[in-house]
């Protein structure tokens, strides 16, 4: 896997860090005009999706702890109807424990209020009440630290109280700037022990977790199952708008801005200024997501066909990821596929 960890550095800088290469060979593209209409077009999509951020956290200002997971430091009270002498207000340790009547030591990090309470009361039912009625409330939430990068307003770690959805942290970030891309990228790291809410086993242990979120799907179109919650450690990255990133076998690899020119898989490559003489370019593959989260759709492309006009010139679309495999290695796409979805996200997690 070492060769397999030595291909992405630079694709990883530019697509999550926002990296452009400068000295760009020039493109046959679209008119001035075209181009300007096509930036006046985005900039007014921008607009409009930063109204709906707005609208959509006023519309969900009373923010219900029902997802919240609970943690260290959360302040939890704790009622069971009818008998006061087991109501008792708690603070998490670090651990993840509370301590009750009755109970003793009880762990409820990673629970959400409503399924500390069902535990608590199946608890208690089984040696000392009849159909118990507990609530839990979570009285303080403990700060998280969610990182917002890339083209919003006010990038920067954001510590917040309670829990915080994909909206709610764009509009805490001042919204999108009007470069930003179609695409979001939010990334999660992964599983510190057994007792996290969301475990994960093998290989996928010390890698991040990624999931790609199509912010016209979610904005324009109002589908609100991209508008995931967030937890602490989160990394959210609006890249810039028009990019196609190449990565591998290339001179110079990262991101390259479209900026309303039609760029083929030829220009792209031209663009990383050219193949090295390692690279096999009869075996390149384009990665498009379609921002669905865990969709993602891979084109084989044979370069050397295309520089001999026996294949087309595919275009690529905003976002693809175009990479060049070094010549000679064997089962390369097998190994790059498991160290693409380990390591960089790509098999995505399905919304949680």
């Amino acid at each position: 896997m070492g060769f397999y960890r030595a291909i992405l550095p630079s694709l990883l800088a530019g697509l999550f860090l926002g990296s452009c290469a400068s000295g760009n060979p020039s493109l046959k593209g679209v008119s001035a005009r075209e181009v300007q209409e096509k930036e006046i077009e985005s900039a007014r999509q921008v607009r409009e999706m930063n109204e709906r951020i707005l609208l959509s956290t006023m519309a969900t200002s009373r923010v219900t702890s029902g997802d919240y997971k609970i943690g260290p430091e959360d302040l939890l009270e704790i009622a069971v109807f009818e008998v006061e002498k087991l109501n008792k207000t708690v603070r998490v340790s670090a651990r993840g424990d509370i301590s009750l009547p009755l109970l003793g030591i009880l762990k409820v990090k990673g629970l959400t209020a409503n399924e500390l309470e069902k535990k608590i009361s199946d608890l208690l039912a089984e040696k000392y009440l009849k159909d118990p009625y507990v609530t839990v409330f979570i009285k303080e939430y403990r700060n998280q630290r969610i990182s917002v990068i890339g083209m919003v307003e006010k990038p920067g770690i954001y510590e917040v109280a309670g829990q915080k959805t994909v909206l709610g942290m764009l509009a805490m970030a001042g919204g999108l700037k009007e470069d930003a891309g179609r695409l979001l990228f939010l990334l999660r790291p992964p599983p510190s022990n057994e007792d996290d809410p969301k475990p994960m086993t093998g290989p996928a242990l010390q890698a991040p977790l990624a999931m790609v979120i199509d912010l016209d799907e979610l904005l324009i179109k109002g589908d609100l199952s991209l508008n995931v919650p967030t937890f602490s450690g989160d990394v959210i990255n609006v890249p810039t708008s028009g990019k196609v990133f190449v990565g591998g076998e290339v001179s110079r690899p990262g991101g390259f801005p479209l900026k309303g020119r039609r760029v083929t898989v030829t220009q792209a490559i031209a663009l990383a200024e050219g193949l090295k003489s390692e690279a096999d370019g009869a075996d390149i593959r384009i990665f498009r997501f379609s921002g669905k989260g865990n969709e993602k759709e891979v084109i084989a492309v044979n370069y050397y066909e295309i520089v001999e006009g026996k294949a087309i010139d595919l275009p690529l679309k905003e976002n693809d990821i175009v990479i060049v495999p070094l010549s000679g290695v064997k089962n390369f796409w097998a190994g790059f596929r498991d160290f693409f979805r380990f390591s960089f996200g790509v098999g995505f997690w399905r919304p949680f």
